[in-house]
């Protein structure tokens, strides 16, 4: 699989994909997957501290999103969205390094998680208050509008963020000035340990789109095919000069908010019914089905993922920690 580099052109016509292309898909979420994992083995080995997060059941949904943009829009991911900078081309080894807080980071070793920004990938990471990013993704696709750039801007709020005001803020203003955006919020059940019921009252998220004047639709956020389509046509509305489009993609977030949280307060029976559910094993069975791969395939492709992340995850282990002398180094503006 040729699926490192940086990300190539990979719109086909129509927004269908190509069998190559379905493969490929799988192939990202897989390596997510993995490297969640990997996140979480070193956490718990003491390796990673501070927070660690990870976006298992939401691959496709991350996944799905990312690969319908072009190499000339910009991505604002969340702390669940590792599959969205991997279609990107960010590598493993810099993730990795940003997740252990080495010298060589995105970040420079001055944080550990997924807040960091790679301009030479379009990438512009997660900040806490995770509902600011909307009025930042806002900002972004008005300066590219100033640019007169054909560019779109992609960003995701989840379940419980999407009640914050700034993303009313921030989607209104989008609406208004028919900015190039695609919002999409990751509806995983759980604001932390409140569940949807208790959030909000309206039955789908996608529905307050009509109060902004943009289009709203909810999908199934396990597909990722179904991901792919929709964010795609979102994505061509937008570069079109039509505007913003909310997407609510449903999921389940299958652990705890961060690798601390237990997620006890999650009724088992409920974990269960979304196991059938997952998105990488429901892609396989549909690949299979088809005959775009077979066992023999799939077992090879798990190993070559798994070899990937391990190198990636071993080389950040032996990596150096940055020199406390530079800690005051560009906190500050000059």
């Amino acid at each position: 699989m040729t699926t490192a580099g940086a990300q190539r052109e990979r719109r086909a016509p129509g927004g269908k994909l190509s069998n190559p292309q379905r493969v490929e898909l799988y192939y990202y979420m897989l390596l997510a997957r993995e490297c969640d994992d990997a996140i979480l083995r070193l956490y718990r080995q003491g390796k990673i501290v501070g927070g660690a997060y990870t976006g298992s059941g939401n691959e496709a949904t991350a996944v799905g999103s990312a690969y319908a943009l072009e190499k000339c829009d910009y991505l604002f991911p969340m702390h669940r969205d590792l599959g969205a900078h991997l279609v990107r081309g960010q590598t493993l080894r810099n993730i990795f390094l940003q997740q252990l807080a080495r010298a060589g980071s995105l970040t420079g070793g001055r944080d550990g998680t997924g807040h960091y920004a790679d301009p030479a990938l379009r990438i512009y990471g997660n900040v806490s208050h995770l509902g600011a990013m909307v009025p930042m993704a806002a900002g972004a696709a008005l300066a590219a509008t100033l640019r007169k750039e054909r560019a779109v801007v992609m960003t995701y709020i989840g379940d419980g963020g999407s009640s914050v005001g700034e993303v009313h803020e921030g989607l209104n203003m989008a609406a208004v000035m028919r900015l190039p955006l695609v919002l999409i919020v990751e509806n995983n059940q759980f604001a932390y340990s409140t569940p949807i019921a208790r959030q909000f009252a309206a039955q789908r998220l996608s529905d307050r789109a009509a109060g902004y004047g943009i289009p709203g639709v909810t999908i199934d956020g396990t597909n990722v095919t179904l991901v792919y389509e929709t964010c795609w046509k979102a994505v061509e509305r937008a570069r079109s000069g039509e505007g913003p489009t909310l997407i609510e993609s449903v999921t389940m977030r299958m652990q705890g908010h961060s690798a601390s949280d237990d997620a006890s307060y999650v009724p088992k029976q409920m974990l269960e019914d979304w196991k059938k559910k997952d998105p990488i094993a429901r892609c396989a069975k549909i690949l299979l089905a088809d005959r775009l791969l077979t066992e023999e395939s799939l077992l090879t492709m798990n190993e070559e993922v798994r070899a990937r992340v391990e190198e990636a995850a071993a080389y950040a282990v032996e990596a150096p920690y940055p020199d406390a002398g530079d800690a005051g180094e560009g906190v500050y503006a000059p």
